[in-house]
């Protein structure tokens, strides 16, 4: 039976020790950046925000600035935005260049071509091979998320990759589970989507420099808000949604809660921490927007525990006293930053 195997198995290329891209990390002394500190309302926002929070913090490179792009997310009817750092933000802000890799060979293959070349690569993977997700994920579901992979030893199959709120190493079987090495040919799998980030070109802008660029992508960002109030919007369809979950049960709850209820509050949360980055020296006209959107966090971290319980009893509650006050928490912080930042109304999408 024919069994595929990569080239640097098959053709012997492979180097005999790690190849590492760009700075030299050690999972075991790294140290995680202060937005996913154990005492934040969402420690884990989604894995493609907090994979750049560390690759940037990992390269001396401050990951406040880029978070304008929180504020322009929106419901859009079942859930809402999952919300990324946009590319072009990276580049202007720290020099860092994003494209997507071509999968055409074996992923590993283009691990050890890219890392070898100083590069880094983000890709899907499955969280079932993934150790820093024991206890949810890890050996027991198949779970699409992303990954930053950074150090690779084809010969000792082991692997440094940035994930979730840190940095970590695997190897042995999960190695060969993540690179799908030694398995059959199987035509019906779809190479996962890749992009290689390219850092040799990053620098560190000097405090007021690079607050003054980042403030012009929250001027960008503002411009891109929602027209009218999403969190009304979530809130008019919370109760049927809830109703709906209770008939499913609480495994479905997790898969909507995380499309939902905690996109909402992380990307506030990180909203309004922006917005006191950005007013370091003393507070100013932006902290009762950051007093704002702090209040939605802090709504939706209570709205996904009291929504858990009220699906697993299978009883009715009103959540308006929670979701009234978030709607009118947005509404408030806009209004005020469209104010301090002289922004015209938004115009509806197209």
């Amino acid at each position: 039976m024919a069994v595929t195997l990569s080239a640097v198995e098959t053709t012997g290329t492979a180097p005999s020790g790690p190849i590492t891209a760009s700075v030299p990390l050690d999972a075991a002394a790294y140290q995680r950046h202060a937005l996913h500190a154990d005492d934040r309302d969402w420690v884990e926002k989604n894995c493609y925000v907090d994979i750049w929070i560390e690759v940037l913090h990992a390269h001396g490179l401050d990951p406040m600035a880029v978070l304008p792009f929180t504020l322009a997310i929106d419901f859009e009817h079942d859930q809402w935005t999952f919300f990324k750092p946009p590319h072009v933000d990276l580049w202007q802000l720290y020099g860092v260049d994003v494209q997507e890799l071509t999968v055409w060979r074996p992923l590993i293959d283009h691990a050890v071509t890219q890392l070898g070349a100083g590069k880094l690569i983000s890709t899907e993977a499955d969280a079932f091979f993934l150790p820093d997700t024991q206890g949810t994920d890890y050996k027991t579901q198949h779970t699409k998320t992303t990954i930053v992979l950074h150090k690779i030893d084809v010969a000792a199959r082991r692997l440094g990759y940035f994930h979730n709120a840190g940095y970590y190493e695997l190897g042995g079987d999960d190695f060969a589970g993540l690179f799908r090495l030694g398995l059959d040919p199987d035509p019906t799998f779809l190479p996962l989507y890749a992009e290689w980030i390219r850092v040799d070109r990053a620098r560190a802008l000097d405090g007021a420099t690079l607050r003054a660029r980042s403030r012009e992508l929250l001027r960008r960002a503002m411009g891109l808000r929602p027209s009218t109030n999403p969190v009304a919007a979530f809130a008019a369809r919370f109760g049927a949604d809830i109703g709906q979950l209770q008939t499913e049960g609480l495994a479905r709850y997790h898969v909507w809660a995380f499309a939902t209820i905690r996109q909402l509050g992380a990307a506030f949360e990180l909203a309004a921490l922006y917005l006191r980055w950005l007013e370091t020296d003393a507070p100013g006209p932006l902290a009762p927007a950051a007093e704002a959107f702090a209040s939605i966090s802090a709504s939706a971290k209570t709205l996904i525990l009291k929504a858990a319980r009220a699906v697993n009893a299978r009883r009715t509650v009103d959540f308006q006293p929670l979701l009234a006050p978030a709607a009118e928490a947005w509404q408030r912080g806009m209004d005020v930053l469209a104010s301090a930042l002289v922004l015209d109304n938004p115009k509806p999408r197209p």
